[in-house]
C-alpha cells in the first residue's frame, strides 16, 4: 500500500466512538465473554482474569455470605442471652453498634469473597487451589451456625430449668 493509498485521520475515525459506550460493553461482555480458559501460552501465565466463572462459584459464594448473614445474626442473639464475644476484633465493635458489626462483618465477608472467585484457579501459596478454600470456608461457617445453633438450645435448656 503506497502512502498516498492509505486513509487520513478523519476518515479513519468517521464511525462511533466504541469506548463510550460503556454499559453496552458490559452487558455484551456479559453475555459474549471472551476469556472463559487460562491463557495457553506460558508466558500469559503470571496473572490472568476470566470474563466467565464456573456457576458452581456462585452457589458457594452465595452461601458463603448467607451463612456469615446468619453468623451474624446468631452471634448477635447469644451476646444477648450472655454469651462473649471471643474475636477481640469483632469485640470491640458488637458491643458500641450491633449494626456496625453487621455491616462490617458483611462487608468483609462479601468482599473475601469477591476476591477469592476472582482468583479461583490460582492457587494459594503455590499449593492449593482458591476454590477449594472456597469451599472449606463453607463448610466452616456450616460447622460454625451448627455449633451456635447448639449453644442456643443448651442455653433455652439452662432457662427452663
Amino acid at each position: 500500500m503506497k502512502l498516498e493509498d492509505r486513509p487520513t485521520d478523519s476518515e479513519r475515525r468517521s464511525w462511533a466512538d466504541r469506548r463510550r459506550r460503556h454499559w453496552w460493553s458490559v452487558l455484551y461482555g456479559n453475555f459474549n465473554p471472551r476469556r472463559r480458559r487460562p491463557p495457553r501460552r506460558l508466558d500469559d501465565l503470571s496473572f490472568h482474569t476470566l470474563d466467565w466463572h464456573a456457576s458452581h462459584l456462585l452457589a458457594v459464594a452465595m452461601a458463603i455470605v448467607l451463612l456469615s448473614a446468619a453468623d451474624a445474626f446468631m452471634t448477635l442473639t447469644l451476646l444477648d442471652r450472655g454469651a462473649v464475644e471471643v474475636n477481640p476484633f469483632m469485640a470491640a465493635v458488637v458491643y458500641k453498634s450491633a449494626a456496625v458489626f453487621a455491616a462490617l462483618k458483611m462487608g468483609m465477608t462479601g468482599g473475601a469473597v469477591l476476591l477469592m472467585v476472582y482468583v479461583a484457579r490460582y492457587r494459594f501459596m503455590r499449593v492449593v487451589r482458591v476454590e477449594l478454600v472456597l469451599y472449606c470456608v463453607l463448610i466452616g461457617y456450616a460447622v460454625l451456625l451448627s455449633y451456635e445453633f447448639r449453644m442456643l438450645q443448651t442455653a433455652a435448656d439452662i432457662a427452663e430449668l
